[in-house]
């Protein structure tokens, strides 16, 4: 087995602010208490093994230029390599889960035998470094996507042949995800959509989709996973179209097929931001339904619109974000999973140490904001002033039925006065939040 080429870095170590070690976080602090939970707890912070281990820098427009040991093939051999390395990455880092997709940890080989053999050899092995490290698995998922088998889509394709093999994938990684003691399983439908509707019968599609669906949450509780099973939502990219676009889509689709209550969601920073949204409205739209499961935390850039998978840096955004998370009683089985790759020009193996402790910072100095707007409490009781109408008398009538159109047009008739507008107050709560920031 070839050397880690993290063999000369030591354990990354909290330092505090004042911090000028290259390699030492200065605000991610595990076990500091917030809110009466350590701070590891509330962030449970995921390193991904496809962007940190698999990925080598390549674009459109040129091949890799992370030379690592086991890019050089795709063969059991170096799967192990790059397993052994993942681990004393992770080792080091201190963060306390990973995620994975089957094609990142072992080939795939030429049929669903090869794939199940490679999968499950390779199972054993992760679980012994899973023991030796301390590191756990927060969610694992098949790739349906990569392969030009899926080019049509996965469930969503026209050939019932591959939605069936799709099958087989699916199956073979929420196996090995429950054995592994994962604790969510991830369906990211990355061709399930479509380019052009000349060629798309829309209602078989997601009908197919729901069918798939179904069966891994009936193939769950079969085998006994009590872990959660999660959609992530994204619009586009690299369809014209996917049918998960954003968490009001997946909400509507999981509502129709009667599904929500055995599905949650996993939201992307980087996929909100390109379906038109902000980060902190596809949070709070997942909380107010019940939907939130976790989180893959990175971020895009404005001037470009594909998913360009950046390390998180934008603390008031994240801070926002944090505060409906913990007022909502923070994470069950999910966490914050940094879907993310450094850059192409970042090409050093401390790079990878460089971008993680910075992200994990980042999401640190959120967590103390968050923390601080919420013992404030004065964000929080504008709202409740706001809406204090609703939680008694008229409006609290109104929503227990006891009103009709007609008696409630007749009470504003004979009120005489019409109501006045009152301030939302905007920039007093920009500014308020900037204390905190």
């Amino acid at each position: 087995m070839t050397a880690s080429i993290f063999a000369d870095t030591p354990a990354i170590r909290y330092e505090g602010p004042d911090s000028h070690t290259p390699l030492a976080f200065r605000y991610y602090d595990a076990d500091r208490v917030v809110l009466g939970r350590p701070m590891a707890d509330h962030l449970r912070i995921a390193v991904a093994y496809w962007h940190s281990f698999c990925g080598d820098g390549a674009d459109t427009f040129g091949p890799g230029t992370h030379r690592r040991p086991w890019h050089t093939a795709d063969d059991m051999a170096h799967a192990k390599t790059k397993l052994h390395a993942a681990f004393d990455f992770f080792e080091r880092l201190g963060n306390p889960f990973f995620c994975f997709h089957d094609v990142d940890v072992c080939p795939l080989g030429d049929n669903l035998t090869e794939a199940g053999d490679n999968l499950f050899a390779i199972r054993d092995l992760i679980g012994d470094r899973m023991e030796r490290t301390g590191t756990k698995l927060l969610w694992g998922t098949a790739n349906l996507f990569s392969h030009p088998r899926y080019m049509a889509g996965a469930a969503t394709n026209p050939d019932a042949e591959v939605f069936a093999y799709a099958a087989g994938q699916v199956r073979n990684v929420l196996t090995v995800t429950h054995q592994l003691g994962g604790e969510n399983y991830v369906l990211w439908g990355g061709r399930e959509g479509y380019d052009t509707l000349l060629n798309t019968d829309m209602k078989r599609e997601q009908a197919q989709l729901a069918r798939f669906l179904t069966m891994v949450v009936e193939f769950k509780h079969k085998i006994g996973f009590t872990g959660t099973i999660l959609i992530e939502p994204k619009p586009c990219e690299p369809t014209k179209h996917q049918y998960d676009r954003d968490a009001a889509t997946v909400h509507a689709f999981l509502r129709r097929f009667g599904l929500e209550k055995e599905v949650k969601l996993n939201i992307e920073a980087n996929h909100a931001t390109l379906a038109g949204h902000d980060f902190e409205h596809e949070i709070a739209y997942a909380i107010a339904n019940d939907l939130l499961g976790s989180v893959d935390i990175n971020r895009g850039d404005s001037r470009l619109g594909w998913d360009t998978d950046q390390f998180p840096n934008n603390v008031p955004e994240l801070a926002l974000a944090l505060v409906h998370i913990v007022r909502a009683g923070g994470f069950a089985t999910g966490g914050m999973n940094f879907d993310a790759k450094i850059r192409r020009q970042s090409t050093e193996p401390d790079d990878l140490f460089h971008a993680h402790i910075g992200g994990m910072d980042v999401l640190a100095r959120a967590l103390l904001a968050a923390e601080a707007m919420i013992r404030d409490g004065m964000l929080q009781e504008f709202v409740d002033e706001r809406y204090k109408g609703w939680d008694q008398g008229l409006g609290a009538e109104i929503m227990a039925g006891d009103w009709t159109l007609d008696a409630l047009a007749d009470h504003a008739l004979d009120a005489g006065i019409a109501p006045k507008p009152r301030s939302g107050r905007q920039e007093y709560l920009e500014n308020l939040v900037n204390r905190f920031v």
